[in-house]
């Protein structure tokens, strides 16, 4: 699947119902936030316009947006669908094996039949058995996946197990590049999308994270023989989500969905260099931020062909 395109131009997204900053995955996620001084219904609601919000400015750049509500009590962090299933240009759907028990519920077999309607649906790949092995892959929130030169980059983590990245490689295509990363407090950086972004033509990413001189080098070459630019983000700038952010296709060229904290926290200089590519769309998602993901988290790429 050499050339594949990197940029998709329709995702699923959740409408939660039931959204909370998740207990059960603050332990390993440094992003996420608490908000003592409002109640879960505020929250709740705030989350449900944010998403709405969010699906109605990407349907008027011209993506299509399949939007699914999710009215289940114990699956708080399900705003996130991208991090159990991925689908490719090939017609292959994977499903994958999630760190946290609560997470492992959000998978939701109606949204692959849904998919397998208007999409040409070949073949469905599913290492959830991996879970019983404490074996983990988090979709596209452990990898960031080039899909034209396939490379699957991947921060090790306890969501990431180079096990499953290995096997998830083999069957899809991908050479995996491994690597650690952490913060400012030497913990690792608990998924990769939260690090990096991959484009068509650059690669936003926090290099700094990388403290591994080598690696750091090998992962410039690997870029520059990939002909992406590269436009570095600092720590502070990934810890404003400006590392969450996805490439799309639209009718009128290729847009850079952000939310308005990763906008704000980008210069002038980063953004013109963005802008030499893409048109960057801001999106206000404070309350989902709270959860420690942002607007990449929230939108599952569909790859697949069209019927």
């Amino acid at each position: 699947m050499k050339n594949a395109n990197q940029s998709p131009s329709a995702v699923v997204m959740i409408r939660p119902h039931h959204f909370i900053a998740n207990p059960e995955t603050a332990a390993d996620n440094v992003f996420q936030q608490t908000s003592p001084d409002v109640s879960a219904e505020y929250i709740t609601a705030e989350a449900g316009k944010e998403v709405q919000k969010t699906i109605e400015i990407l349907r008027s750049h011209g993506v299509t947006v399949h939007a699914f509500d999710d009215f289940t009590k114990d699956t708080p962090d399900s705003v996130f669908p991208n991090n159990w299933f991925t689908t490719h240009e090939d017609g292959t759907i994977g499903i994958f094996p999630m760190y946290c028990e609560s997470r492992r519920k959000e998978k939701n077999p109606e949204i692959i039949k849904l998919l397998s309607k208007e999409y040409q649906v070949n073949k469905v790949i599913d290492y959830s058995m991996l879970e019983e092995q404490h074996l983990f892959l988090e979709g596209t929130g452990s990898m960031v996946l080039d899909h034209s030169n396939r490379y699957a980059y991947a921060v090790i983590s306890n969501r990431m197990s180079e096990r499953v990245l290995n096997q998830f490689c083999k069957d899809f295509d991908y050479q995996p590049v491994a690597f650690t990363a952490t913060d400012d407090d030497n913990v690792a950086v608990y998924h990769t999308n939260v690090l990096m972004s991959m484009a068509t033509d650059f690669v936003l990413i926090g290099l700094d994270c990388v403290k591994n001189l080598v690696v750091r080098t090998s992962l410039i070459e690997r870029f520059q023989q990939s002909d992406k630019e590269i436009i570095e983000l600092t720590y502070e700038q990934i810890c404003n989500f400006a590392g969450n952010a996805l490439e799309l296709s639209t009718p009128n060229g290729n847009i850079l969905a952000m939310s308005t904290t990763a906008y704000t926290s980008l210069t002038e200089s980063q953004v013109l260099m963005i802008e030499n590519y893409v048109q960057i769309v801001p999106i206000d998602v404070p309350t989902i931020e709270l959860a420690g993901g942002s607007i990449r988290c929230m939108l599952a790429g569909i790859h697949l062909p069209k019927k």
